[in-house]
């Protein structure tokens, strides 16, 4: 029997500092370049792996990394724990309620950049020197994994990408997230069925068959009857006033254990199991914005730095770099998924204004890209050189992908709202408490101008996009929206709650200042630039300050002008 000895642990706590340590740092550094974290995270296990440090100073390498078995479970387990959990995490951020609510337009988007990509690169990957695979004998097993690699874009780098545009909130934003939503389910759906077989390669036919039913038959259950009965135990902790977030964590970190050993055991991985739990728990209607973002931190504040700074550790970046192979990888990830979705939008009958920005959005490969080429390397599906291509492709549609969406959403023709708001019907004080009274007592504001659906119209098309996706964002800000045909041009009523509204914000504070805001169905380029100028705006806090302390509708009138002018004039 083995034990671990307090060198064994003296050596771990070092490495775990280290990693995390310089994976933070340099991740805050990289922040200020607006590139993803994730390219920081690899580069320092490149520098203390076999890279670069094992090239200039292998003795300390070797001593702070040993070879020894002990030492290297050691960091594999936490390793895998970290990938579990960001599974787990990813899965939370998939809104398969809003998904399926969009299902005609999000399945077109989804369906077309799955089989797109994985067409193109099924068809060149048959056509690749046989140096670059394991076994060329396997060349239709790692041809279908690097189509579904192809196939699979990174949904929480296009969440921040669209949080930081200011533009998460808007129709382009639930849009996007929905077709991604659709398409993670789907693309992790078929790696793991790809997986599945390809590990149990050598029985019968029969019981692939067995798996595949199963397979699909767990997804189905966990995303019919999983999802209500997730929400229903959370409702009820919640209803007992159990203490939050760690109750509803615990619950979570419980339900990714279950379901992960369930799919482990079926025969497939248990990431799967993972993803699946996340969907599940995110689909609970009872669980706080605030929950989601403690979980969201904890994964990404812990887990991830550790799982991509070890993959350095493990491979010889130097050594296994091809070229040829990593520019093969890049643009056939990134063209595959832009032309994908490119298709499908044009299948829908979204603005033509909105077809860039989305295909665009389904370009990056991410963290998503990298896990799955890692289990294809455990599994020997793939060899060093095509891992690391896949790293270095990852790495390279993430880091365009920021610039290339700000680009093709700052193109379209600037607007000023300040002609959009009514400063006679400014509400100083709203009298409601509560999410939907504050949104009528809004609308019935707005109900009396000219060319206006009534209340009831104008409420209920409201409250549904509210209840699809919520408008509340930080810092007491709640912008809830709606298009209606009828309406000639934008119109934007401001209401202030002095004592403050419970809107579910990310942050957890209550919500005071509140922009209903109702836009020409045709017009969806207007509606993304005033929710991106009132949140930049906002985001000030001496203007927040300034209207919560004003005393007149006139005066909450002046401050906005104000703001609103200073912001045409710095970005003109």
């Amino acid at each position: 029997m083995n034990y671990l000895s307090e060198q064994n642990i003296f050596i771990f706590l070092i490495q775990i500092f280290l990693l995390l340590g310089l994976s933070k740092s340099l991740g805050l550094f990289f922040k200020r370049w607006k590139q993803p974290a994730l390219t920081a995270e690899i580069l320092v296990g490149v520098i203390l792996g076999p890279t670069i440090l094992g090239r200039i100073w292998p003795a300390l390498q070797s001593s702070i990394f040993p070879k020894d078995v002990i030492q290297m479970n050691m960091l594999d387990t936490v390793a895998w724990f970290a990938v579990l959990f960001l599974l787990l995490q990813t899965g939370l951020e998939v809104d398969f309620s809003t998904a399926w609510r969009y299902k005609g337009d999000a399945l077109k988007i989804a369906v077309t950049d799955i089989i797109v990509p994985m067409v193109i690169a099924f068809s060149i990957c048959l056509f690749l020197p046989d140096r670059y695979l394991v076994n060329p004998a396997q060349r239709l097993a790692f041809s279908l994994f690097i189509a579904t690699v192809m196939t699979i874009s990174a949904m929480p780098i296009a969440a921040r990408a669209l949080h930081d545009l200011n533009i998460s909130k808007t129709d382009l934003g639930l849009i996007i997230i929905s077709a991604l939503s659709v398409n993670d389910i789907i693309g992790w759906l078929v790696f793991t069925l790809i997986l599945g077989f390809f590990v149990q390669a050598n029985i019968e036919i029969v019981r692939i068959i067995i798996l595949f039913g199963v397979t699909i038959g767990f997804t189905v259950i966990c995303l019919s009857a999983g999802r209500f009965f997730t929400n229903s135990v959370i409702s009820r902790m919640k209803a007992k006033n159990m203490p939050e977030p760690g109750t509803s964590l615990t619950f979570i970190c419980l339900l990714g254990l279950f379901c992960g050993a369930v799919t482990q055991k079926i025969g497939i991985n248990a990431l799967f199991g993972f993803f699946l739990a996340g969907i599940m728990a995110g689909e609970a209607q009872a669980l706080s914005e605030r929950t989601r973002q403690v979980i969201t931190q904890m994964v990404f504040a812990i887990f991830v730095p550790l799982f991509f700074a070890s993959i350095g550790l493990k491979i010889d970046f130097f050594k296994h770099f091809d070229l040829l192979l990593v520019a093969f990888i890049s643009l056939i990830g990134i063209s595959a998924r832009f032309i994908g979705a490119w298709l499908g939008v044009n299948f829908t009958n979204l603005p033509k204004t909105n077809r860039l920005p989305i295909a665009i959005a389904h370009t990056p490969g991410g963290a998503t890209e990298i896990v799955v080429g890692i289990l294809a390397l455990e599994y020997r599906l793939i060899s060093e050189p095509v891992f690391v291509a896949i790293v270095c492709g990852a790495i390279i549609s993430s880091v365009i992908f920021g610039p290339w969406l700000s680009y093709a959403i700052k193109r379209r023709k600037e607007i000023s709202i300040l002609e959009f708001f009514n400063r006679r019907i400014i509400t100083p004080d709203l009298k409601s408490s509560s999410r939907d009274a504050a949104i009528r007592e809004l609308c019935e504001k707005a109900a009396v101008q000219e060319g206006v659906p009534d209340v009831e119209n104008i409420f209920s098309n409201v409250l549904a996009r509210e209840n699809a996706m919520g408008t509340a964002i930080e810092e007491g800000v709640a912008v809830p929206h709606a298009r209606f045909n009828s309406i000639a041009r934008p119109i934007i009523i401001f209401g202030r709650s002095i004592s403050g509204i419970d809107w579910n914000s990310p942050d957890g504070k209550v919500t005071q200042f509140i922009f209903l805001i109702l836009t020409p169905e045709s017009d969806d380029a207007v509606q993304i630039q005033v929710l991106r100028v009132i949140a930049v705006v906002m985001s000030d806090k001496k203007t927040r300050e300034a209207i919560l302390s004003a005393r007149e509708t006139q005066d909450i009138w002046s401050i906005l002008q104000v703001a609103l002018n200073s912001y045409n004039i710095t970005n003109k």
